[in-house]
């Protein structure tokens, strides 16, 4: 097992966006050739994914997974709504393939000596909670949860109590990591440089479907737009601060993107990305 790289005041954050975070997936394998293990990492939905590959230390999984099954109609396909109510095959995506197919190391995962935790929106009160990612049971209970989109994904059930994707109560979870005590920050974005959100169809069509069984979550999702651009405005402030040290895709990447070869091209940029900028990198986090 690698070594935890010694920084005691900087965090590594992990934004989702369900395939976008190929490009993540390149960036972290970058880490592992270069032997940068961080010792606390915060995740949200598909960045959560990446996160366990990475302290698994299982290089090219990520993209291994995402391109293997894109296509599978038992990992996604609108079939699954069927048994599953779900786009994604629940089973198949968080059962079969980790421990039959694709086999995830749990002995590695479960051997890492940092922190690392998920988020997930908490249904009942609209307010993300933070758990412990190296408790998660094996049929990956706690990533479900994180990858929750509703309408998408039923509620996942964590101890009785129903969640969502951590995304709707944090995108971003800079704000978790500095209450955490941490000062510097390294943030894997999954939107090319000045972008911000605004407001869908899809949205307020999923608003309507859970305003009478969870308001407090709707209230969530209503601000959700005013919650990502001030993020972000926050983010970039400390960027130009020196206080953070971010990696973001060159162009748009698609969070349902349906070509393997085009993510392959974005895992790629990942991957090139962080390579070039290496140096750059350790100096930040003041390695050799």
């Amino acid at each position: 097992m690698m070594d935890l790289v010694d920084v005691k005041d900087t965090s590594l954050i992990l934004e989702g966006g369900t395939f976008r975070t190929v490009f993540t997936a390149g960036i972290l394998d970058a880490f592992l050739e270069n032997e940068i293990l961080m010792p606390y990492i915060v995740g949200i939905s598909a960045g959560a994914i990446n996160a366990c590959s990475y302290i698994s230390e299982q290089k090219e999984r990520t993209l291994r997974v995402f391109t293997n099954y894109r296509h599978d109609k038992r990992y996604i396909g609108f079939r699954n709504f069927i048994k599953e109510k779900s786009l994604f095959g629940l089973n198949y995506a968080y059962d079969v393939i980790p421990n039959q197919l694709d086999k995830f190391d749990w002995g590695a995962f479960q051997s890492y000596k940092g922190s690392i935790q998920f988020g997930v929106t908490n249904a009942k009160t609209g307010q993300v909670e933070y758990k412990n990612a190296l408790e998660m049971d094996k049929s990956c209970t706690l990533l479900r949860a994180t990858c929750a989109i509703p309408v998408l994904f039923p509620e996942i059930k964590i101890n009785e109590t129903p969640y969502f994707d951590g995304g709707l109560a944090d995108p971003i979870p800079i704000h978790k990591a500095i209450q955490d005590g941490y000062e510097k920050h390294v943030i894997i974005l999954t939107r090319p440089q000045g972008y911000r959100k605004q407001s869908d169809r899809q949205s307020k069509f999923t608003m309507k479907l859970l305003q009478a069984r969870y308001p407090k979550l709707v209230d969530t999702i209503k601000k959700r737009v005013i919650r990502y651009n001030e993020t972000m405005h926050f983010i970039e402030k400390l960027e130009a601060e020196g206080k953070v040290f971010i990696f973001r895709p060159d162009y748009p990447v698609q969070s349902l993107e349906k070509d393997v070869n085009v993510m392959r091209k974005s895992y790629e940029m990942g991957y090139k990305q962080a390579m070039g900028k290496m140096d750059e990198l350790k100096k930040f986090l003041n390695i050799k």
